[in-house]
This record gives C-alpha cells, structure tokens and sequence, in this order.
C-alpha cells in the first residue's frame, strides 16, 4: 500500500472486515481458537509496522489504480484496528484461560461489528465521532 496516502481503497477494508468475521466464525465451528491469531497478528502489524498482510495481500488482487476505488479514511481504520485488535486480544486471552463465555461475548463483538461493517454501518466510525462530539462539548464548556 502506499505509505504516503491519507486513505485505503475500500475493496481492502472490506477483506480485512470478511476476514474478521470468517474468522470469528470459524473459531465458534471448529473450536480452534488459534484461528483468531490470524486477524489478531495481522492487526498488531497494521497497527505497530504499518504493514497489514491481510490487505497487503487482497491488494495483489485490485486491477485498477487506487485513486479509482472508493476511499476509506486510514485514521478511522486505524482506530477502527484498534478496537478490533483489543477485543480480539481479550476473545483469545479468554479462550486460553479457559474462560470460553469471554471468548464467545467477546469475539461475537467483533463478528456482529465486522458483519454490520460489511453491509455498510461503521460502529468504531460512530464511537469515533461520538468521541468527538463528547470532546467537542466539553471544551465549549471549559471556554
């Protein structure tokens, strides 16, 4: 991806989001929740080495230039990894500790979030910019 660029291509974000969700999936059919290391590694490095090998990947298979698909804004999908990287953390710490009904409750957020993203509702996208407004309040109110 290029580094310099503000925005990522949708069709990538859309693959990290199926990922996600196929992977949450996956770990509640077979029971193997290593499957979760999968999104959970790959957003670390998104997040920590700006390198996601899961859109990394699904760029191979984009035929036309960036600028001609739509735009995803790089801040919010950061924010977006962050939440979805902390609960994935919490999903495996809960599965690996024995504690199955965290791992379930919690991947299931992360399943119902990447699914609903899929058909075209951001919730981080809301959390952000409720964030915002909340700030935004606040500092009226300090002035």
């Amino acid at each position: 991806m290029n580094e310099k660029s503000q925005t990522i291509p949708r069709p990538l974000v859309q693959t990290n989001q199926w990922v996600l969700f196929l992977s949450v999936l996956s770990v509640w059919i077979s029971g193997a929740e290593w499957i979760l290391l999968i999104p959970l590694f790959s957003g670390i490095s998104g997040l920590l080495l700006n390198y996601n090998p899961i859109m990394e990947f699904a760029e191979l298979f984009l035929k036309r230039p960036f600028s001609e698909y739509i735009a995803e804004d790089k801040q919010q999908q950061k924010f977006n990894q962050w939440i979805a990287t902390i609960l994935l953390t919490i999903a495996f710490g809960g599965y690996l500790m024995g504690a199955t009904i965290i791992g379930h409750i919690v991947s299931l957020l992360v399943a119902i979030a990447s699914f609903v993203a899929i058909l075209g509702f951001c919730v981080g996208c809301f959390i952000r910019y409720k964030w915002s407004q909340y700030q935004y309040k606040r500092l009226q109110k300090d002035s």
